[in-house]
């Protein structure tokens, strides 16, 4: 996967992005960093990771935030500049002072639901979309965040579902992942690919 990446074309400035979407609990973020720790090798150092979760105002900026992440750091790496956000801490429920800065690097990888927006299609060097039954993906949800969230995860869930099915983030992947894959295989260094 780290050599497919490579081999594609930097298309945010001299940056290849990659987006690792799907919905919540589907393994986002397991994903991402074992393609940023497969990339590590061979850049001779772990590429930057953005996870979406980090730019949202809580929960209601579910897919308001884009222009944050815009602003941020994708114009900037247009432009072939460091980029920077300020990442939000979900306890204290605001925005921390300190900003992260976002260098630019041979490749960006981008986690979080809606990183596969259509509107950023163009940029993408790969597509990745994660997916896993609804049950399990409720579970984990449920076992990272505590029984507390329910109602809001009710709330988001349907958000993703909307989001998904009006954008056709799945069908414009270029890459389909199981994030519960019942084949045999090691987890530690292989993926599960749907499509």
């Amino acid at each position: 996967m780290a050599r497919r990446v490579l081999a594609g074309p930097a298309r945010l400035g001299r940056t290849r992005l990659v987006a690792v979407d799907g919905p919540s609990g589907a393994g986002k973020s397991r994903f991402a960093a074992r393609l940023a720790d497969a990339l590590a090798g061979p850049l001779g150092g772990r590429p930057p990771v953005v996870h979406t979760d980090d730019l949202l105002d809580g929960w209601d900026d579910q897919i308001t935030f884009w222009p944050r992440l815009d602003r941020g750091v994708l114009a900037p790496l247009r432009r072939g500049e460091p980029g920077a956000y300020r990442r939000y801490s979900w306890v204290r429920q605001r925005f921390l002072p300190r900003p992260v800065p976002v260098p630019v690097a041979p490749v960006l990888v981008l986690e979080g639901v809606t990183a596969a927006r259509a509107v950023v299609r163009p940029e993408l060097t790969l597509a990745v979309f994660v997916t896993a039954p609804a049950p399990l993906r409720l579970d984990r949800a449920v076992a990272r965040d505590g029984l507390e969230i329910l109602p809001e995860l009710r709330r988001w869930h349907a958000g993703e579902l909307a989001h998904f099915a009006a954008d056709e983030t799945a069908i414009h992947a270029d890459l389909l992942v199981d994030g519960a894959p019942t084949l045999p295989h090691d987890a530690d260094r292989y993926y599960v690919r749907i499509g």
